[in-house]
């Protein structure tokens, strides 16, 4: 029955194993969402509780992740798996997805070469890419600190890969000293001498373990051979080895440019990867390698001691002289015996010393339990754990505690450390900025929740007459809509009061007013008035100019065209019009003179003769028909 594969973060199937190491354990995995295959890096179980290992996995992922080069194996992904040990406890153990390289490595490429070595332009080509990718990381800040076979692979199309930063540092890091127990500091065979000492790293430190590698690739051993306590002697006091002295067939030119990298005192050193590069590009190609390392090769020549075999009569009589040849033979070989053995203990001496300080390291450094430093302040928490051997690397977050202070750590308190482990401090950095939500046309609650959504306080609030937005609501904040903020700023808001302002109108046009009323959500009312003004022109308003109610009405009393005035005079009455029923047909109504005998207007006039009243057409002469004589005129 077939089983379902380890699957790791939901993505990463884990197969077959393809490594093992002191730290961890390489499977070959396949990326199901990509479709790819990938080499999965595991720390291995019995290693989940040691802080040391857990810091050095997690730093190997931290810094490789940001290195893109084609010479350093890719970092994919990275995470933990939750493990369930028989006891029931669980434990997180993390894990690194790379880049799955087709190839060797090169210490397999030494154990299945028959001469155990590589040919001399083969062995410059790989380390030039070697220091290639180093040149690339050291640009980027970070020291591999552990160039060996094991960690350079070669694939099947000849490509050249750096991996495995486990131990990596950043050059910047002051305190990345190699004061550690082995599994840490790297591998003996290939430490500089300031690795050796304790001393801080930097990217010259990874030129000497180059040249090491370099000169194993040439010669199938390393420039110094025995336990780890005589390696650390070597490489800080003994004489650089020439790898022609090991392989004849290695060039001068490969003698001088390991010599030159393998300088004890670092400034004498290759100043860098790309300097050493370059000279194993100019070998390669039959160009003179830079002048400083071929005088490197000419003062370290010239200083090897010549040895010289004794002459045969030295025995018995070196001088061939009568007075010392009376000595006798056996006090020569005691005071030679005498002189071996004390040469013998000045050797022994810092030897002892640096085998008692060697197994001391070896012990591991005292252990001590990291104390509780979250909620102190920065300064606070680094001062007492240096206080107690350890390192301190902080990084800073966006947290709603106040900058400066520590929000966690790790590992955490209670754990067992060891001095010189690295504790890792979150320190807040103050509440993280956000953008002021869009908050115009909301009511003040719904802006006030809007606001406090997304960490911000309402601040200051005004009233302000508006026709934008309706009674209550919101015309403007400050800071503005989308303005990036800290959190838990304040927000100023301006809230529309229903009011607006009214201006008199009075004299304008109606036509250029109505538009102006609307947009200040008025309502319009118009009268007419007969008026000699122009027509449309406003003669009163109600009410009059002021702040008002949105929605109010206002009345204009507009000016219209008065209707037209007919003058009518006595005379325009026609022949054929009829009499008015004002007037009377009897002769008494006649109408008489205006002139100053008017007296005999309030006389009846005798009846005509005839029978007839006057003709209604007859001229108005602006006298009566007839003459009417008060009585007792003439």
């Amino acid at each position: 029955m077939s089983t379902s594969p380890r699957l790791l973060g939901g993505r990463y199937e884990v197969g077959e194993l393809i490594g093992r190491g002191g730290m961890a354990e390489v499977h070959l995995g396949h990326d199901a969402r990509l479709g790819r295959p990938v080499a999965i890096k595991i720390l291995r179980t019995d290693h989940a509780r040691d802080a040391a290992f857990l810091a050095r996995f997690r730093r190997e992922a931290q810094s490789v992740a940001g290195l893109n080069h084609p010479s350093i194996v890719a970092v994919y992904d990275s995470g933990e798996e939750h493990v369930r040990e028989s006891g029931g406890a669980t434990i997180d153990i993390p894990y690194i997805v790379m880049e799955y390289v087709d190839g060797f490595t090169l210490r397999e490429l030494l154990n299945d070469s028959e001469s155990g070595t590589l040919d001399p332009k083969e062995a410059a080509g790989i380390v030039q890419h070697v220091l290639e990718a180093l040149d690339y990381s050291h640009d980027m800040g970070i020291v591999h600190r552990d160039i060996k076979p094991g960690n350079v692979m070669v694939t099947h199309a000849g490509d050249v890969k750096v991996m495995d930063f486990g131990i990596a540092r950043a050059i910047a890091d002051t305190q990345a000293t190699m004061t550690q127990t082995q599994a840490v500091i790297g591998t003996a065979q290939y430490i500089s001498p300031e690795q050796a000492r304790g001393e801080t790293v930097d990217k010259r430190s990874d030129v000497y373990s180059t040249g090491c590698l370099l000169f194993e690739l040439l010669t199938g051993r390393t420039p110094y051979t025995g336990e780890p306590i005589s390696l650390t002697y070597q490489h800080v006091n003994a004489d650089i080895p020439l790898p022609s002295s090991v392989n004849s067939e290695v060039p001068s030119e490969l003698d001088a440019v390991i010599v030159h990298a393998l300088t004890k005192d670092r400034d004498e050193r290759y100043p860098d990867a790309r300097a050493m590069a370059q000279d194993l590009e100019a070998f390669a190609n039959g160009r003179p390698i830079s002048p400083v390392a071929t005088s490197r090769l000419e003062d370290v020549t010239s200083t090897l001691p010549v040895v010289v075999a004794p002459r045969a009569e030295a025995v018995t009589n070196p001088r061939n002289d009568p007075e010392t040849a009376s000595i006798p033979a056996t006090a020569e070989r005691r005071r030679g015996s005498r002189l071996g053995w004390l040469f013998a203990a000045l050797l022994l001496i810092p030897l002892a010393l640096l085998g008692w300080f060697a197994w001391t390291a070896s012990q591991g450094p005292p252990e001590v339990t990291v104390p509780k430093v979250v909620g102190t302040s920065e300064e606070s928490a680094t001062a007492t754990l240096t206080d107690l051997g350890l390192e301190v690397n902080t990084r800073s977050e966006p947290s709603d505690e106040t900058a400066g202070q520590v929000t966690a750590q790790d590992p955490r308190e209670g754990s067992t450390a060891h001095e010189g482990d690295e504790i890792t401090l979150v320190v807040s950095a103050g509440p993280a900025d956000v953008s002021v939500p869009n908050v115009v046309g909301m009511s003040r609650s719904e802006a006030t929740g809007a606001l406090e959504d997304v960490g911000l306080e309402v601040g200051g609030v005004t009233e302000e007459d508006s026709a934008e937005q309706g009674p209550g609501k919101v015309i403007s904040a400050s800071p503005s809509v989308s303005e990036t903020v800290s959190k838990g700023a304040s927000v100023d808001l301006v809230i529309a009061s229903g009011q607006v302002e009214l201006k008199d109108y009075v004299g304008q046009d109606i036509s250029d007013v109505r538009s102006e009323l609307y947009d200040l959500n008025l309502e319009v009312r118009e009268q007419t008035e007969e008026s000699s003004a122009p027509v449309g022109t406003i003669l009163a308003q109600n009410p009059a100019a002021g702040s008002v109610k949105q929605g109010t009405e206002v009345t204009f009393v507009v000016a219209e065209k008065p209707a037209s005035t007919v003058t009518e005079s006595p005379s325009s009455t026609s022949e054929t019009s009829e009499p008015s029923d004002s007037e009377s047909t009897s002769d008494e109504s006649e109408p008489t003179s205006t002139d100053s005998d008017s007296e005999s207007s309030s006389q009846s006039q005798s009846p005509d003769p005839s029978g007839t009243s006057p003709s209604p057409t007859e001229p108005d002469t602006g006298s009566s028909p007839r003459s009417t004589r008060s009585p007792g005129s003439p």
